[in-house]
């Protein structure tokens, strides 16, 4: 590596530092003031609204740094390179022979790089903390009882339904449970009504990944013989082995899979009861394209302001940003369209990149070296 690449990849970094503080810092005091009335309604005290508001952003600071990582990277890509010219630092480079590509290539592996992080926030982060991330204003740690939004199917058939739903304490807690046997696995039709029924995860002990039922109706079953199903511990106490609905299952919202993994999105399209499917599968194919359209915007950003170094950097930039915009509007444009079954939901995601994708290289390669 180059001093001139240390020098670009150090500049870089400063930039993109700057960059995602002073964005998360401006959206996350717009959003306060706006909301501010829904922190301090419930608390008298200043510490208490002070820690509902820590608690409530100190989630959903990685929310808003996914819908702003592109623009952060191409911001300081922007930065670095107008920095560069504004100091006449360029100049030199280019009168010693030095090509333009050559001297910006440090700043797109960088900006490759801080798109990679998006991709780990975007997979690893955000589906562990989803529950808290859907949580309202109100309840950052979504420990007041909420509706149960769905009912579901396990693979044998069994249908589980609920109608209030508690998450407290590392507990997953469904009240008025409802659960029905089909006759194909019993001697006959079995409905199960329990005043509660909480969900034991999977694990290593014999009685996890389901869910176990207390005060149930009826308190025992006449002529069962399945414990591997659903096993009796006391009369009106059960143990109810599932595969597919758990607690997530049961009570995620419509926008649930904005926050799902890449992996979790293609597990839910294989499934033939899935709802949303359109949208579930526009999201999916986005995932795939997301890096795609994150170096294009990189590259179309930097043809803009290199494309005629004699223009005033001022005017460089505005075009960049108006540039960035029209970008993001055909983003949205095409996934409302796939959403709304206008679009198939793979078109939907790859025609920015057939559109923005021979542009960005046109101007990139009319760059003046």
């Amino acid at each position: 590596m180059k001093l001139l690449d240390r020098q670009m990849i150090y500049a870089y970094l400063k930039a993109y530092v700057i960059c995602l503080v002073s964005l998360l810092s401006l959206y996350i005091v717009v959003d306060l003031f706006t909301n501010v009335e829904d922190f301090a309604q419930h608390h008298r005290r200043l510490w208490a609204v002070l820690r509902h508001i820590g608690t409530y952003y100190g989630y959903k600071v990685s929310q808003i740094f996914d819908r702003l990582c592109e623009a952060i990277v191409l911001l300081a890509a922007m930065f670095t390179v107008a920095w560069m010219q504004r100091h006449n630092e360029l100049l030199p480079l280019l009168s010693a022979g030095v090509p333009t590509r050559r001297v910006i290539r440090p700043v797109l592996l960088a900006a490759c790089t801080m798109l990679g992080l998006s991709i780990l926030n975007q997979e690893l982060v955000i589906p562990r903390i989803a529950p808290y991330l859907m949580a309202d204003r109100q309840d950052p740690l979504s420990e007041k009882e909420f509706g149960v939004q769905q009912a579901g199917f396990e693979p044998n058939g069994i249908h589980i339904d609920g109608r209030i739903a508690l998450r407290r304490d590392n507990q997953m807690t469904i009240k008025l449970f409802y659960c029905t046997i089909p006759p194909s696995l019993a001697h006959g039709l079995v409905h199960l009504e329990a005043e509660e029924a909480r969900y034991i995860p999977p694990g290593d002990g014999p009685r996890t990944g389901g869910w176990l039922l207390t005060n149930t109706t009826p308190p025992q079953i006449d002529n069962w013989d399945n414990p591997a199903l659903l096993e009796m511990i006391d009369p009106g106490k059960y143990f109810l082995h599932v595969q597919v609905v758990d607690f997530e299952t049961l009570t995620r919202r419509d926008k649930w899979y904005m926050f799902a993994s890449t992996a979790r999105l293609r597990d839910e399209l294989e499934k033939t009861d899935s709802t949303r499917l359109a949208s579930m599968a526009v999201q999916f194919h986005m995932r795939l394209t997301r890096p795609i359209l994150g170096v294009l915007l990189v590259v179309l950003g930097l043809s803009v302001i290199l494309r005629d170094q004699n223009r005033n950097i001022f005017m460089s930039a505005g075009l960049c940003l108006i540039m960035c915009a029209v970008f993001f509007a055909a983003c949205i444009i095409c996934k409302n369209l796939g959403d709304q079954k206008l679009l198939t939901p793979a078109l939907a995601a790859w025609l920015p990149v057939l559109c923005f994708g021979p542009l960005s290289f046109v101007l990139f390669d009319g760059i003046h070296t």
